[in-house]
């Protein structure tokens, strides 16, 4: 069938992937569908191609044969060859064997220093992921099926049938491996395969061109719902946080989607049920001053207080530490700190929010650390008599929970002279004239 080859030279020509010096990777089971995606893609071009095998090891020797017909018929069409074996603590089941098989071609991608994974998924997968998805539940976006291409993947048959891909096997004489698992209908998509698929086929004979058709139609509406659903997002962000007030006044749906969006954002896997759980949570935090944080996965968080929501992390950033003794420059982790002699009058002083700050010493000894907060510690805060604990302090301030922690102070010993980015000490404080001005900075590129 030649209409395969041109469909991958135009599929090729419309990633920009037909120039030369490009290293293909194609996942290679020896299969009809990725045997004639090899054999197509090693006629249509020139570029290197790596042939990348995973033996599941599931069916003994079967699974060691078919790995052996594999290698021969890359050294037959000269095209390198690849494989690992699957180690033995993998689940016997779809998603953890899929799950395996996408690390693995990952790893040959990093191994390879290529970012172009080709698969051969085709026409009839894209209906049966379609009908499995409808089975199990899905949105709108889960009508659309299998992309074409997403991240380093690309699917070059995705319009071709599976009928015309045993055509072109036949034609050009190739013997492709005969997965004796495809049989099994203990596997669902085998179950789709065998048993419903013949019975759609009966209700339409062109059911392939009408799930096609859905998957088109879904592309489509999902596109324009995105583009008004970013521009939502948009109008109710600042700095990469979604502000609180605003989201609450959407509608429920509206505030669902965008909460789908989030997860998208950070690749995290959905479904109706955890967007609604993350839904209510936000409701139920949302006059929460000092904020509250969800488990979204080991390593995110989702943060909600009265003023913002967004995804949050546990790596803090590595913080300076600074011991000052006299004037002069300091530097430490990427951040530079100044203390120098400043005796003008201010015409103005900067505000809270800058990293810089005239003060007083007259009657402090320049014997500071610069440092992030630490237990005990306590400010006694501009314009007031007494001190109050920092924790008090910051949560007065309205900083979320999370951020307290990259937060960088300059004390002697247990007390807070300077709040970076927040407010001085009255103990440093310009009645008249300052006797320094201090700054810190991140080094640029650091």
């Amino acid at each position: 069938m030649e209409n395969i080859h041109q469909t991958i030279k135009s599929f090729l020509e419309n990633y920009d992937l037909e120039k030369n010096g490009l290293t293909y990777l194609v996942a290679f089971s020896g299969g009809y569908d990725s045997m004639c995606l090899l054999d197509s893609l090693k006629r249509v071009s020139n570029n290197k191609i790596i042939a990348i095998h995973l033996n599941h090891k599931w069916r003994g020797d079967e699974s060691d044969q078919e790995e052996i017909n594999c290698k021969k018929f890359c050294e037959k069409i000269s095209v390198e060859f690849y494989s690992e074996n699957l180690t033995n603590n993998i689940a016997h089941t779809e998603t953890a064997a899929r799950d395996a098989r996408y690390e693995f071609f990952e790893r040959c991608a990093q191994k390879f220093n290529s970012k172009l994974v080709f698969t051969a998924h085709n026409k009839n997968d894209n209906a049966e992921t379609l009908i499995y998805r409808i089975a199990t539940g899905t949105g709108v976006t889960g009508l659309q099926g299998i992309c074409k291409h997403r991240e380093i993947f690309y699917r070059p048959l995705l319009d071709i049938t599976r009928d015309d891909i045993e055509k072109y096997c036949q034609k050009h004489k190739l013997n492709p491996n005969n997965d004796s698992s495809n049989s099994n209908t203990k596997y669902k998509r085998n179950l789709i395969r065998a048993k419903i698929m013949p019975v759609l086929n009966e209700i339409n004979p062109n059911m392939l061109d009408a799930i096609s058709s859905l998957i088109q139609v879904a592309k489509e509406e999902t596109e324009i719902l995105d583009e008004y659903t970013n521009s939502v997002i948009e109008k109710i962000s600042n700095d990469n946080k979604i502000k609180t007030d605003k989201f609450l006044k959407l509608s429920r749906a509206m505030q669902n989607k965008v909460i789908y969006k989030l997860f998208l954002k950070h690749n995290l896997e959905y479904d109706r049920k955890k967007i609604t759980s993350i839904q209510e949570f936000i409701e139920e935090n949302k006059d929460s001053k000092s904020g509250k944080t969800c488990s979204l996965t080991r390593n995110l968080w989702i943060f909600v207080n009265d003023k913002s929501i967004e995804i949050i992390t546990q790596n803090h950033a590595v913080m300076p530490y600074f011991h000052i003794t006299k004037e002069g420059t300091y530097e430490n982790n990427g951040y530079t700190l100044e203390l120098e002699k400043f005796t003008k009058p201010v015409r103005k002083f900067p505000p809270d929010s800058e990293k810089t700050a005239y003060i007083n010493l007259n009657h402090i000894p320049i014997d500071f650390e610069l440092r992030p907060r630490q237990d005990g510690d306590y400010i006694q805060p501009l314009g007031l008599k007494g001190s109050q604990k920092l924790k008090k302090y910051l949560n007065e301030k309205k900083i979320p929970n999370h951020e307290k922690n990259n937060l960088l102070f300059l004390c002697q010993e247990n007390e807070i002279l300077w709040a970076i980015g927040l407010g001085i000490s009255d103990k440093i404080k310009v009645t008249d004239k300052p006797t320094h001005r201090i700054k810190i900075y991140k080094q640029e590129g650091k």
